[in-house]
């Protein structure tokens, strides 16, 4: 994996004022857009569409302060028009083109990015790989934004809406794996990029011969494999640093990779204040 990110930077380097196949590059390498998207915004620490971008105005620079008309430096960094090169351009260095261009800044460079392998891994990863038979999740739905770190607040208002009872019903409702109650994030940017909509469900798995109540929503779940992720300690903390090492340690080091699909947490166990908390975290899977 950290060779075909490489490529990709490579890529994205020769075509930089291009429209990027991505699809095709990552066909040509053996894996798929998706993948890609979700390691790169993983490792890199922003989506690969705002690397980009960076990149972009980092290279327009050099023509910016030459002689050159606006609109043609524009069009030559992929650029249609000068507002649009005018509106990147701001968000990457916090000035417009031409006041760089009037007093040489201020610029923030966005160096080409080179992904490595360290060796750490000193701690192993209780995971195991299993196939399952189709299935549905059920119970209550909403969009909401997706935040990395802490706790979300538009999730654990959504939690908190619903009455002691009803998380009671839902809880018998489990009759398949991932058994328990589940948060589910489905329908998630590629990108991972900060702020946009998912959809997050509280609920249940549910076979899919079982009836399901009316009034509850429901993401139906295709057969597939998925690799299971058992994780111990501070809550959510431990959990999204669990989700982080899948693609800094897991991924590049086991032939697998990510597929279309929706991340499950099951909470096994719990303290009284959902402080610390024992987990699954479900990936959907396939071969690399």
């Amino acid at each position: 994996m950290i060779a075909i990110l490489n490529r990709v930077v490579e890529v994205i380097e020769d075509h930089l004022a291009d429209d990027l196949d991505l699809a095709g590059v990552a066909r040509d390498l053996g894996t798929t857009e998706y993948h890609v998207r979700r390691m790169f915004s993983s490792l890199a620490g922003m989506p690969l569409s705002e690397y980009v971008r960076r990149r972009r105005m980092t290279v327009a620079v050099a023509d910016l302060l030459g002689d050159d008309d606006l609109l043609d430096v524009a069009v030559r960094h992929g650029y249609g028009s000068t507002e649009a090169f005018n509106r990147a351009f701001r968000s990457v260095h916090g000035a417009s083109p031409v006041t760089v261009r009037r007093d040489g800044g201020p610029l923030r460079t966005q160096p080409q990015l080179r992904f490595r392998l360290t060796v750490e891994g000193n701690t192993p990863m209780d995971t195991r790989i299993t196939d399952r038979p189709a299935f549905r999740l059920v119970g209550h739905a909403a969009r909401v934004p997706l935040i990395h770190e802490g706790v979300n607040p538009h999730i654990h208002a959504l939690i908190a809406s619903i009455e002691p009872d009803e998380h009671a019903r839902l809880a018998g409702l489990s009759d398949t794996e991932p058994a328990g109650l589940l948060q589910v994030s489905a329908d998630v940017d590629p990108d991972y990029t900060e702020g946009t909509a998912l959809t997050y469900l509280h609920g249940v798995a549910r076979a899919v011969d079982s009836p399901t109540p009316d009034d509850l929503d429901v993401i139906e779940v295709p057969a597939g494999t998925w690799a299971v992720f058992r994780v111990d300690g501070d809550y959510p903390a431990a959990l999204q640093s669990a989700w982080a090492a899948t693609a800094s340690e897991w991924f590049p080091s086991n032939p697998w990779r990510l597929r279309r699909g929706p991340s499950i947490v099951a909470v096994l166990d719990r303290s009284a204040d959902f402080t610390t908390a024992t987990c699954e975290l479900w990936l959907p899977v396939e071969r690399a």
